[in-house]
């Protein structure tokens, strides 16, 4: 599943091919998303001004000339592709997982502009569109999310206020939209080894030294997956031939029985599963008792 990084890195790829682009018309091949698409979906944005394109969390944003606001959630498997027409690209992709090329199937919603067209190809059908009639609802969309980690609002007072006396492990936190957005689990794993807590620590033993951490080293793993094209865990690239690269800095993640990269660290790397999902940390660097 795209984590922030990567919804940001389309969200960057769609400001450059549509922003201010007039939609022309909308073709829905199959409207059966996780939620089905609405009825006034094509007639909405048909004709409408893409004024800006922003993105929450894991969500992008479309905002229309019409008042309209539009997200996009991307699944487990959305990728968007440029199709230029008569123009043939070797790679259509505007993001840097999934297929580079445009698939042959689950081409679900086709979205006009004059000179071109953006397809949204979703294999597993997790992805959705939702519309908006008024920035209100927009927002109130958002109300239950927490912050996310680049907000001034994610602060050591914000920390102590959700995890104090808590007994959930601070790896389903970081996995908690509700507590911090768009963290997803190969960054927690990263975040959680650079700051040297084990996944397994009970969120409510921490102090303020592990807040700070958390902090400072969840923005900095983002800005630098941001910077690096995201994570491309298999080698395809994007509509411009370039590859995400994050996964070559990964210092845990998928790294299982391998030596901790950490200077004079000889523990090794650890492959454990918490609530369904694969965790990895080193068991020497993340001890339990740190």
């Amino acid at each position: 599943m795209p984590e922030l990084p990567e919804v940001e890195i389309v969200k960057q790829s769609l400001i450059k091919k549509i922003k201010s682009k007039k939609i022309r018309k909308i073709i829905i091949k199959n409207g059966n998303l996780r939620f089905k698409v609405a009825k006034n979906f094509s007639s909405i944005l048909k004709n409408s001004k893409i004024e800006n394109i922003s993105r929450f969390s894991k969500y992008i944003v479309l905002n229309l000339d019409n008042n309209y606001s539009c997200i996009i959630h991307l699944g487990m498997s959305g990728t968007f592709h440029l199709d230029m027409k008569k123009k043939k690209k070797l790679h259509t992709n505007l993001s840097f997982y999934q297929s580079p090329y445009l698939p042959k199937k689950h081409n679900h919603i086709h979205i006009y502009f004059d000179k071109f067209k953006i397809i949204y190809n979703d294999p597993r059908r997790f992805g959705f569109f939702k519309i908006f009639n008024s920035k209100k609802k927009l927002n109130n969309f958002f109300l239950n999310y927490g912050p996310e980690p680049f907000s001034k609002k994610f602060n050591i007072k914000y920390l102590n206020n959700k995890l104090k006396g808590k007994s959930k492990n601070i790896k389903n936190y970081l996995l908690d939209q509700k507590f911090v957005s768009g963290i997803g689990n190969i960054y927690a794993s990263e975040i959680l080894f650079l700051c040297k807590i084990n996944p397994c620590f009970k969120s409510g033993d921490l102090k303020k030294n592990h807040y700070k951490k958390i902090i400072f080293f969840s923005r900095k793993v983002l800005k630098k997956a941001i910077k690096m094209g995201g994570s491309t865990i298999q080698n395809f690239k994007n509509s411009e031939g370039k590859a995400g690269s994050f996964q070559k800095y990964f210092k845990v993640y998928d790294r299982e029985n391998k030596v901790c990269l950490s200077k004079k660290c000889q523990g090794k790397i650890i492959k454990k599963t918490i609530s369904n999902r694969s965790s990895f940390y080193c068991n020497f660097c993340q001890k339990l008792s740190n």
